[in-house]
């Protein structure tokens, strides 16, 4: 009886530190994917990309900016179908991706240089993006933006 005991004890550590490594691989695997997909999202705001903004943002999605202006999916995909906004340059730097289960957290510092309605923009903020793991794929669900930062010289 008692080396059935030990057989399990032993089957049950083995099972656990597996689950505790495969956690940690998933973990990286998805802040690498996290991260490729708010990459990509900022490359199809810059393109005007709505479909591709369309796949990426979820249904329920709300962005607040620095202004404390709310922006829903809707209203951002109608933006770029528009294509008021002309964009030069939409990247991020300094991106750090973490992950909790099924919610991601990207924060970055954006520069965002443009024209809107003709009139020249170039701006750089800081955002942070929330995405949760939904049946059909991590999906981008919060955002919120900082006010411009002062600019450097």
């Amino acid at each position: 009886m008692l080396k059935i005991l030990l057989s399990v004890a032993g089957a049950l550590l083995i099972v656990a530190t597996l689950s505790l490594n495969m956690a940690g691989a998933s973990s990286s695997d998805d802040r690498a994917i996290v991260a490729a997909l708010d990459t990509a999202y900022q490359s199809a705001v810059e393109k005007n990309d709505a479909a591709a903004m369309d796949r990426i943002l979820a249904d329920d999605f709300v962005l607040v900016v620095g202004s404390g202006k709310t922006y829903r999916k809707s209203d951002l995909l109608e933006e770029a179908r528009k294509g008021h906004t002309v964009y030069e340059i939409q990247r991020d730097a300094e991106q750090t991706v973490r992950v909790w289960g099924d919610t991601a957290v990207v924060t970055a510092k954006l520069r965002e240089k443009g024209s809107e309605d003709g009139k020249p923009f170039d701006i750089t903020l800081w955002f942070s993006d929330t995405y949760v793991r939904t049946p059909a794929g991590w999906r981008y669900v919060f955002g919120q933006a900082s006010l411009p930062l002062p600019k450097t010289s």
